[in-house]
């Protein structure tokens, strides 16, 4: 039963029906180099508690979200992330906004994976969600990891015409939040609750 729902989180996050999950992490690597790794780490913790947090209140049936709120949101967050990369990129990524968003961003995300975990529980549910929980983290940390070396990349390839580092960090920044939060403003227009 572990292995299943570890299995079932992992997928939740690395398959390409996925898509918002998938951009959402793009959009919160966007700003990253390796040697950013301890601030990043902070991120992905903080939307790590919230998406736990609100995915285990939904999932025991403490409170209840409006899926087709829900499903708007998400698109929202990608949006919102994606407009704070471009507005703070001329900083190094530390302190505590970026944290103090993605955790608030990952209550939206949880609610969000709790009707995904909820269909599958029979009987006891403590396991099974730790389990899932689990199974996005690892999915997370391929996706991000894979983010990261492939935007590195990225930023050898535009520093070749400048030579300058700093500037293709900055177009890298930019060109990534541009393109991921297009593709989340679709996407929050299909999803619109009204």
């Amino acid at each position: 039963m572990i292995g299943k729902f570890i299995g079932v989180g992992f997928h939740h996050i690395v398959a390409w029906d996925a898509l918002d999950h998938l951009l959402f992490l793009a959009a919160l690597a966007a700003c990253y180099r390796p040697r950013d790794w301890r601030h990043g780490l902070q991120v992905v913790s903080a939307f790590t508690v919230g998406h736990s947090l609100t995915l285990a209140l939904a999932t025991l049936d403490v409170v209840r979200f409006p899926s087709r709120l829900v499903e708007f949101l998400i698109p929202c967050t990608i949006i919102l992330a994606g407009a704070e990369n471009i507005i703070d990129r001329n900083k190094r990524p530390r302190g505590w906004v970026r944290p103090l968003l993605a955790g608030v961003f990952g209550l939206v995300h949880g609610a969000g994976f709790a009707s995904t975990l909820r269909d599958l529980f029979d009987g006891s549910v403590v396991v099974p969600l730790l389990s899932f929980n689990i199974g996005i983290e690892l999915g997370q940390a391929v996706v991000l990891t894979a983010l990261i070396t492939s935007l590195s990349l990225a930023d050898r390839l535009l520093r070749v015409p400048t030579g300058d580092a700093a500037q293709a960090l900055r177009w890298r920044v930019r060109m990534t939040s541009v393109a991921v939060a297009g593709v989340a403003l679709v996407m929050a227009a299909q999803r619109a609750p009204w």
